[in-house]
């Protein structure tokens, strides 16, 4: 009975969590359109004048480009100024010379060399914050309105981008933005599953941390102040494996607000191969696991309200909790099933296996058509079938957090870049 119980409990509450995170994207498409003049709000004062777009690239031969050239075109709020800074990490491809090639004076290419070059992201955004540093106070520029975003070799800010950040910073308790993520080669199935678990699923779960104050920092399409960069020293990055995450948990212990924004996106490259999504997602999990260690100063923390902790909690500690919680679940429902199959009548097996397959499926069918519903770029029986597809996914999630946590206990931190596919017309 015990197991029956705990059981039910298991298949009770995934749905629930799912139907959670389907009311706040729901109440965030019904309230967007009240949002969407900038321009006739009273400036505050605090708003950004100049933004700096930092791609971070190393051997993107394949992609950055027209990255560069997205990320150029950008414009904020009238009156705003736009920099490029592109930090060229020791590239030794034909990078080099695809820049050379942008002729563009709000471009600023940062070259590094070996030894200091490939030693992770974290490094090249130090490097780039430095550089923008001195160039504020060459020029005089307050920090508190200049802003330092990050967009990856692959990534394209939409149009709107710097306006929602502007809008995003006119609240001067507000240190940092982080835009919606997209993935624009969805034509592949991989990719389309991405898609919905970044612009459906992490989204919704994102305004949902929006209400608690605990947004996390993405790796691409982050925006942060500079002022707020300068409370963490000379180098905001860390070398964790996902430097993302450790900013926004530091940024978060120094008193910085961070906000979320659905209405700007940036898109990248989706893994089609999925040999290179688990290595990626591997070095993902191994980096929460780094970040571990800020549980007993998350804990101490008094500017972090008690529901915030929790949350922060649980997604530091997701790592172990999918990989103990995968065990207590399919030990559990490998003994019930086999109870059934002794001593129950068969169609009360095919019910029981009918009833956990359909509440495991129907959640990832319902962000399917969330997401035509919300974004109306893919049809509806596409995202019905990356919905079907999910389950999978998660599983191949789950065998990334086992990986990950080998690697931990044996010490490997190695950094892994992910390789860019070659393009075709971006979406």
């Amino acid at each position: 009975m015990t197991l029956l119980l705990v059981g039910l409990v298991l298949l009770v509450s995934w749905p629930l969590y799912n139907v959670a995170l389907v009311l706040f994207a729901t109440h965030d498409s019904v309230t967007a359109g009240r949002h969407r003049r900038f321009d006739a709000r009273t400036p505050t004062g605090y708003e950004p004048e100049v933004f700096w777009i930092v791609v971070p690239c190393l051997n993107e031969e394949r992609v950055v480009g027209r990255t560069v050239g997205n990320a150029l075109a950008l414009r904020g709020p009238i009156g705003t100024r736009t920099r490029v800074l592109v930090v060229d990490d020791g590239s030794d491809d034909g990078t080099p010379a695809v820049l050379s090639a942008i002729d563009d004076p709000n471009l600023h290419v940062l070259r590094r060399t070996l030894p200091e070059a490939r030693k992770g992201k974290g490094e090249a955004l130090n490097a780039a914050y430095r550089y923008i540093r001195q160039h504020t106070a060459a020029a005089g520029d307050d920090p508190g309105r200049v802003v330092v975003g990050v967009i990856d070799g692959d990534g394209r800010g939409s149009a709107n981008m710097l306006a929602e950040v502007s809008r995003a910073l006119a609240d001067p308790t507000v240190g940092a933005v982080q835009c919606r993520v997209r993935i624009h080669n969805r034509d592949r199935l991989l990719a389309a599953v991405q898609d919905l678990e970044f612009a459906c699923i992490a989204n919704a779960s994102q305004l949902m941390r929006n209400s608690l104050g605990t947004v996390g920092l993405g790796g691409n399409g982050q925006f942060v102040r500079l002022s707020a960069l300068e409370l963490l020293g000379t180098a905001p990055w860390s070398k964790c494996l996902v430097e993302d995450l450790e900013l926004g948990l530091r940024l978060h212990l120094a008193g910085v607000r961070v906000r979320y924004t659905s209405r700007a996106a940036v898109t990248q490259q989706g893994l089609v191969d999925v040999r290179r999504l688990l290595r990626q997602r591997t070095r993902w999990a191994q980096g929460n696991l780094q970040c571990v260690r800020y549980v007993p100063t998350l804990y101490k923390a008094p500017s972090i309200a008690s529901a915030a902790l929790v949350e922060m909690l649980y997604y530091l500690l997701a790592p172990w909790f999918n990989a103990i919680g995968t065990v207590v679940m399919g030990s559990v429902a490998g003994y019930s099933l086999w109870r059934m199959a002794a001593d129950g009548p068969t169609y009360q097996l095919l019910a029981t296996v009918g009833v956990w397959f359909a509440a495991m499926v129907a959640p990832f069918l319902t962000w399917g058509a969330l997401h035509r519903l919300q974004l109306r770029d893919e049809k509806l029986s596409r995202c019905l079938l990356a919905g079907l597809c999910y389950p999978a996914f998660l599983l191949l999630g789950l065998v990334s957090t086992y990986r990950a946590i080998g690697r931990q206990v044996a010490g490997r931190n190695a950094w892994a870049k992910t390789e860019r596919l070659a393009e075709a017309a971006a979406r």
